[in-house]
Protein backbone atom coordinates (compact mmCIF):
# COMPACT_ATOMS: atom_id res chain seq x y z
CA UNK A 1 0.00 0.00 0.00
CA UNK A 2 3.11 2.04 -0.05
CA UNK A 3 2.49 5.58 -2.13
CA UNK A 4 -1.17 4.45 -2.76
CA UNK A 5 -3.93 6.79 -3.40
CA UNK A 6 -7.77 6.87 -4.06
CA UNK A 7 -9.17 8.74 -7.60
CA UNK A 8 -12.41 8.26 -6.01
CA UNK A 9 -12.08 8.29 -2.32
CA UNK A 10 -16.10 9.25 -1.54
CA UNK A 11 -16.73 5.45 -2.38
CA UNK A 12 -14.76 3.79 1.10
CA UNK A 13 -17.73 5.63 3.02
CA UNK A 14 -19.62 2.61 1.23
CA UNK A 15 -17.37 0.49 3.60
CA UNK A 16 -19.96 1.86 6.27
CA UNK A 17 -22.52 -0.87 5.31
CA UNK A 18 -20.45 -3.44 6.45
CA UNK A 19 -20.81 -3.27 9.98
CA UNK A 20 -24.77 -2.73 9.09
CA UNK A 21 -24.76 -5.99 6.80
CA UNK A 22 -22.90 -7.91 9.63
CA UNK A 23 -25.49 -6.43 12.25
CA UNK A 24 -28.43 -8.03 9.49
CA UNK A 25 -27.20 -11.29 9.05
CA UNK A 26 -26.54 -11.77 12.38
CA UNK A 27 -30.56 -11.27 13.06
CA UNK A 28 -31.93 -13.01 10.43
CA UNK A 29 -29.66 -15.93 11.45
CA UNK A 30 -31.88 -15.77 14.37
CA UNK A 31 -34.70 -16.82 12.42
CA UNK A 32 -33.65 -19.77 11.44
CA UNK A 33 -33.78 -21.53 14.70
CA UNK A 34 -36.81 -23.47 15.04
CA UNK A 35 -37.99 -23.41 18.50
CA UNK A 36 -39.67 -27.24 20.01
CA UNK A 37 -41.55 -27.53 23.52
CA UNK A 38 -40.03 -30.30 25.26
CA UNK A 39 -39.83 -31.47 28.86
CA UNK A 40 -35.91 -31.53 28.88
CA UNK A 41 -33.06 -30.60 27.17
CA UNK A 42 -30.87 -32.97 29.25
CA UNK A 43 -30.18 -36.05 26.33
CA UNK A 44 -28.79 -32.88 24.04
CA UNK A 45 -26.41 -31.52 26.57
CA UNK A 46 -23.16 -33.51 25.34
CA UNK A 47 -24.05 -32.94 21.27
CA UNK A 48 -21.54 -30.16 19.89
CA UNK A 49 -22.03 -28.03 16.50
CA UNK A 50 -20.92 -30.36 13.51
CA UNK A 51 -18.67 -28.47 11.38
CA UNK A 52 -20.90 -27.92 8.54
CA UNK A 53 -23.45 -25.73 11.35
CA UNK A 54 -19.88 -23.28 11.30
CA UNK A 55 -19.00 -23.87 8.11
CA UNK A 56 -22.87 -21.99 6.79
CA UNK A 57 -21.21 -18.76 8.13
CA UNK A 58 -18.27 -19.21 5.52
CA UNK A 59 -20.15 -17.90 2.34
CA UNK A 60 -21.42 -14.62 4.02
CA UNK A 61 -17.83 -13.70 5.27
CA UNK A 62 -16.74 -14.81 1.48
CA UNK A 63 -18.96 -12.37 0.26
CA UNK A 64 -18.42 -9.76 2.67
CA UNK A 65 -15.00 -9.64 1.40
CA UNK A 66 -16.16 -9.63 -2.42
CA UNK A 67 -18.09 -6.13 -1.33
CA UNK A 68 -15.27 -4.91 0.41
CA UNK A 69 -12.87 -5.18 -2.43
CA UNK A 70 -15.22 -4.65 -5.21
CA UNK A 71 -15.85 -0.77 -2.69
CA UNK A 72 -12.17 -0.87 -3.08
CA UNK A 73 -12.43 -1.06 -6.87
CA UNK A 74 -14.37 1.32 -7.06
CA UNK A 75 -12.50 3.96 -5.33
CA UNK A 76 -9.59 3.47 -7.95
CA UNK A 77 -6.85 3.12 -6.20
CA UNK A 78 -3.48 4.59 -7.69
CA UNK A 79 -0.45 4.73 -7.39
CA UNK A 80 2.70 7.38 -8.37
CA UNK A 81 5.92 7.82 -8.95
CA UNK A 82 6.65 11.05 -8.30
CA UNK A 83 10.25 13.33 -8.63
CA UNK A 84 11.03 16.67 -7.67
CA UNK A 85 13.63 19.35 -9.80
CA UNK A 86 15.15 21.58 -7.32
CA UNK A 87 16.08 24.80 -7.91
CA UNK A 88 18.14 26.79 -5.58
CA UNK A 89 19.29 30.34 -5.71
CA UNK A 90 21.79 30.07 -3.01
CA UNK A 91 23.83 32.44 -0.89
CA UNK A 92 27.78 32.52 -0.83
CA UNK A 93 29.38 33.30 2.19
CA UNK A 94 32.90 33.70 3.71
CA UNK A 95 33.85 32.95 6.93
CA UNK A 96 36.45 35.67 7.90
CA UNK A 97 38.25 34.54 10.69
CA UNK A 98 40.60 36.51 13.57
CA UNK A 99 43.68 34.10 14.29
CA UNK A 100 46.04 36.44 16.15
CA UNK A 101 47.76 34.94 19.65
CA UNK A 102 44.77 37.28 21.50
CA UNK A 103 42.25 34.74 20.27
CA UNK A 104 44.00 31.75 22.73
CA UNK A 105 42.27 34.13 25.73
CA UNK A 106 40.56 31.45 28.14
CA UNK A 107 37.16 33.70 28.57
CA UNK A 108 35.73 31.32 25.99
CA UNK A 109 36.54 27.24 26.82
CA UNK A 110 38.83 25.86 25.97
CA UNK A 111 39.93 29.52 24.02
CA UNK A 112 37.97 31.71 21.82
CA UNK A 113 39.43 30.30 18.74
CA UNK A 114 38.48 26.71 19.39
CA UNK A 115 34.71 28.00 20.16
CA UNK A 116 34.63 29.90 17.41
CA UNK A 117 34.87 26.94 15.37
CA UNK A 118 32.77 25.18 16.85
CA UNK A 119 30.13 27.38 16.38
CA UNK A 120 31.47 28.11 12.75
CA UNK A 121 30.98 24.10 11.87
CA UNK A 122 27.14 24.28 13.57
CA UNK A 123 26.52 26.89 11.45
CA UNK A 124 28.05 25.11 8.49
CA UNK A 125 26.54 22.03 8.86
CA UNK A 126 22.82 23.92 8.48
CA UNK A 127 23.76 25.50 5.06
CA UNK A 128 23.29 22.78 3.06
CA UNK A 129 22.52 24.64 -0.59
CA UNK A 130 24.54 27.38 0.11
CA UNK A 131 28.66 27.67 -0.85
CA UNK A 132 31.21 28.11 1.70
CA UNK A 133 34.23 29.83 2.36
CA UNK A 134 37.04 29.98 4.66
CA UNK A 135 39.28 33.14 5.17
CA UNK A 136 41.64 33.32 7.99
CA UNK A 137 43.72 37.00 9.06
CA UNK A 138 45.92 37.94 12.16
CA UNK A 139 48.74 40.49 10.62
CA UNK A 140 48.23 39.29 7.36
CA UNK A 141 45.57 37.32 5.78
CA UNK A 142 44.71 34.19 3.27
CA UNK A 143 42.11 31.47 1.97
CA UNK A 144 41.90 28.91 3.93
CA UNK A 145 38.98 27.15 1.78
CA UNK A 146 37.65 28.69 -1.77
CA UNK A 147 33.82 29.11 -2.04
CA UNK A 148 32.62 25.24 -1.81
CA UNK A 149 29.89 23.42 -1.62
CA UNK A 150 31.81 20.19 -0.60
CA UNK A 151 31.19 21.25 3.44
CA UNK A 152 33.22 18.24 4.67
CA UNK A 153 36.37 19.93 3.06
CA UNK A 154 35.60 23.19 4.93
CA UNK A 155 34.72 21.70 8.10
CA UNK A 156 38.11 19.61 7.86
CA UNK A 157 39.97 22.86 7.07
CA UNK A 158 38.56 24.91 9.45
CA UNK A 159 39.73 22.22 12.34
CA UNK A 160 42.90 22.70 10.92
CA UNK A 161 43.13 26.50 12.07
CA UNK A 162 45.59 27.60 14.28
CA UNK A 163 46.91 30.59 16.03
CA UNK A 164 50.40 31.05 14.84
CA UNK A 165 50.14 30.13 11.50
CA UNK A 166 50.70 33.79 10.01
CA UNK A 167 52.34 36.95 11.46
CA UNK A 168 50.52 37.86 14.61
CA UNK A 169 48.35 40.83 14.83
CA UNK A 170 45.29 42.42 13.77
CA UNK A 171 45.01 43.12 9.87
CA UNK A 172 40.48 43.28 9.31
CA UNK A 173 41.33 45.25 6.41
CA UNK A 174 43.35 42.42 4.63
CA UNK A 175 40.53 39.87 5.67
CA UNK A 176 38.18 41.99 4.76
CA UNK A 177 39.69 42.52 1.01
CA UNK A 178 40.58 38.96 0.81
CA UNK A 179 36.88 37.86 1.56
CA UNK A 180 35.70 40.43 -0.99
CA UNK A 181 38.09 39.18 -3.62
CA UNK A 182 36.76 35.71 -3.43
CA UNK A 183 33.01 37.07 -3.74
CA UNK A 184 33.03 40.07 -6.16
CA UNK A 185 32.91 37.78 -9.34
CA UNK A 186 30.35 35.50 -7.79
CA UNK A 187 27.05 35.10 -9.37
CA UNK A 188 24.92 34.39 -6.00
CA UNK A 189 21.96 36.51 -5.70
CA UNK A 190 23.36 36.88 -2.14
CA UNK A 191 26.78 37.54 -0.78
CA UNK A 192 27.92 37.52 2.57
CA UNK A 193 31.03 37.61 4.64
CA UNK A 194 30.85 37.19 7.81
CA UNK A 195 33.63 38.74 10.06
CA UNK A 196 34.94 37.69 13.33
CA UNK A 197 37.43 39.52 15.63
CA UNK A 198 38.49 40.13 19.24
CA UNK A 199 41.31 43.17 18.55
CA UNK A 200 41.88 46.33 17.20
CA UNK A 201 42.66 46.70 13.35
CA UNK A 202 46.55 47.51 13.80
CA UNK A 203 48.32 46.03 11.14
CA UNK A 204 47.79 45.84 7.07
CA UNK A 205 47.94 48.27 3.97
CA UNK A 206 44.15 47.79 3.72
CA UNK A 207 41.99 50.45 5.46
CA UNK A 208 38.83 48.24 6.94
CA UNK A 209 36.11 51.19 6.00
CA UNK A 210 37.82 51.20 2.53
CA UNK A 211 37.42 47.73 1.97
CA UNK A 212 33.37 47.92 3.62
CA UNK A 213 33.09 50.78 0.53
CA UNK A 214 34.73 48.49 -2.15
CA UNK A 215 32.31 45.38 -0.42
CA UNK A 216 29.24 47.70 -0.89
CA UNK A 217 29.82 48.15 -5.02
CA UNK A 218 29.87 44.53 -5.16
CA UNK A 219 26.80 44.18 -3.20
CA UNK A 220 28.61 42.34 -0.34
CA UNK A 221 26.68 42.18 3.00
CA UNK A 222 29.35 42.12 6.02
CA UNK A 223 28.17 41.29 9.50
CA UNK A 224 30.52 41.67 12.09
CA UNK A 225 31.40 40.16 15.38
CA UNK A 226 33.06 41.49 18.34
CA UNK A 227 33.97 38.03 20.14
CA UNK A 228 35.27 38.39 23.82
CA UNK A 229 34.13 38.99 27.21
CA UNK A 230 33.75 42.72 29.18
CA UNK A 231 35.96 43.56 31.52
CA UNK A 232 39.32 41.50 32.00
CA UNK A 233 40.42 38.30 30.18
CA UNK A 234 42.87 35.88 30.82
CA UNK A 235 45.13 36.43 27.99
CA UNK A 236 48.29 34.20 26.67
CA UNK A 237 51.70 35.64 27.21
CA UNK A 238 54.92 34.28 26.29
CA UNK A 239 57.24 34.54 29.11
CA UNK A 240 60.80 33.20 29.80
CA UNK A 241 59.45 30.44 31.89
CA UNK A 242 56.85 29.10 28.36
CA UNK A 243 53.22 30.68 28.00
CA UNK A 244 51.58 31.85 30.30
CA UNK A 245 47.86 33.55 30.61
CA UNK A 246 47.60 36.93 32.38
CA UNK A 247 44.46 39.37 33.23
CA UNK A 248 44.66 41.91 30.40
CA UNK A 249 41.58 44.36 29.71
CA UNK A 250 39.34 43.59 26.82
CA UNK A 251 39.60 46.16 23.85
CA UNK A 252 37.49 45.42 21.02
CA UNK A 253 36.91 48.40 18.39
CA UNK A 254 32.96 48.04 18.12
CA UNK A 255 32.49 51.36 16.55
CA UNK A 256 34.87 50.22 13.81
CA UNK A 257 33.09 47.16 13.29
CA UNK A 258 29.24 48.63 13.69
CA UNK A 259 30.64 50.84 10.70
CA UNK A 260 31.35 48.38 8.48
CA UNK A 261 28.26 46.56 9.10
CA UNK A 262 26.00 49.75 8.50
CA UNK A 263 28.12 50.49 5.27
CA UNK A 264 27.19 47.27 3.86
CA UNK A 265 23.83 46.39 4.73
CA UNK A 266 24.74 44.50 7.65
CA UNK A 267 24.76 43.30 11.21
CA UNK A 268 27.18 44.02 14.35
CA UNK A 269 27.26 41.59 17.24
CA UNK A 270 28.74 41.15 20.82
CA UNK A 271 30.03 37.96 21.84
CA UNK A 272 30.56 37.76 25.32
CA UNK A 273 30.24 34.23 25.99
CA UNK A 274 29.73 30.93 23.64
CA UNK A 275 25.80 30.90 24.32
CA UNK A 276 25.92 34.32 22.75
CA UNK A 277 28.48 33.16 19.72
CA UNK A 278 25.52 30.88 19.48
CA UNK A 279 22.62 32.86 19.35
CA UNK A 280 24.43 35.17 16.62
CA UNK A 281 24.98 32.40 14.41
CA UNK A 282 21.75 31.17 14.34
CA UNK A 283 20.19 35.15 13.84
CA UNK A 284 22.39 35.12 10.61
CA UNK A 285 20.98 31.79 9.85
CA UNK A 286 17.72 33.20 10.22
CA UNK A 287 18.83 36.39 8.56
CA UNK A 288 20.51 35.11 5.60
CA UNK A 289 18.42 32.40 3.96
CA UNK A 290 18.25 30.41 0.54
CA UNK A 291 15.00 30.29 -1.64
CA UNK A 292 14.58 27.22 -3.22
CA UNK A 293 11.93 25.93 -6.13
CA UNK A 294 10.75 23.15 -6.06
CA UNK A 295 8.62 21.43 -8.69
CA UNK A 296 6.98 17.90 -8.44
CA UNK A 297 6.16 16.01 -11.08
CA UNK A 298 3.64 12.81 -10.58
CA UNK A 299 2.78 9.70 -12.82
CA UNK A 300 -0.15 8.12 -11.54
CA UNK A 301 -1.42 4.02 -12.61
CA UNK A 302 -4.85 2.36 -12.09
CA UNK A 303 -3.87 -0.69 -9.36
CA UNK A 304 -7.97 -1.71 -9.23
CA UNK A 305 -7.10 -4.46 -11.49
CA UNK A 306 -6.15 -6.93 -9.04
CA UNK A 307 -8.59 -5.91 -6.62
CA UNK A 308 -11.23 -6.68 -9.18
CA UNK A 309 -9.50 -9.96 -9.96
CA UNK A 310 -9.62 -11.09 -6.51
CA UNK A 311 -13.49 -9.73 -5.60
CA UNK A 312 -14.79 -11.61 -8.88
CA UNK A 313 -12.43 -14.96 -8.08
CA UNK A 314 -14.45 -14.78 -4.25
CA UNK A 315 -17.87 -14.06 -5.66
CA UNK A 316 -17.34 -17.21 -8.03
CA UNK A 317 -16.02 -19.10 -5.06
CA UNK A 318 -19.17 -18.39 -2.90
CA UNK A 319 -21.28 -18.93 -6.07
CA UNK A 320 -20.11 -22.63 -6.33
CA UNK A 321 -20.00 -23.32 -2.55
CA UNK A 322 -23.70 -21.62 -2.47
CA UNK A 323 -24.95 -24.70 -5.25
CA UNK A 324 -22.90 -27.72 -4.05
CA UNK A 325 -20.99 -27.88 -0.56
CA UNK A 326 -23.49 -25.69 1.13
CA UNK A 327 -26.79 -26.14 -0.42
CA UNK A 328 -28.27 -28.45 2.31
CA UNK A 329 -27.89 -25.97 5.02
CA UNK A 330 -28.85 -22.60 3.22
Amino acid sequence: MNNIEFHNPEYLFLLILIPILIAWYVWKRKKYFATLQISSVAAFSNMKPTFKVWARHILFIIRMLALILLIIVMARPQSSNSWKNISTKGIDIILDMDISGSMLAQDFKPNRLEAAKEVAIKFINGRPNDRVGLVVFSGESFTQCPLTTDHASVINLMKDIKSGMIEDGTAIGEGLANGIRRLKDSPAKSKVIILLTDGINNMGAIDPLTAAEIAKTFNIRIYTIGIGSRGMAPYPIQTPFGMQYQQMKVEIDETLLQRISDETGGKYFRATNKKKLEDIYKEIDKLEKSKIKIKEYRKKNDEYLWWGIIAILLLTIEGILRYTVFRSIT
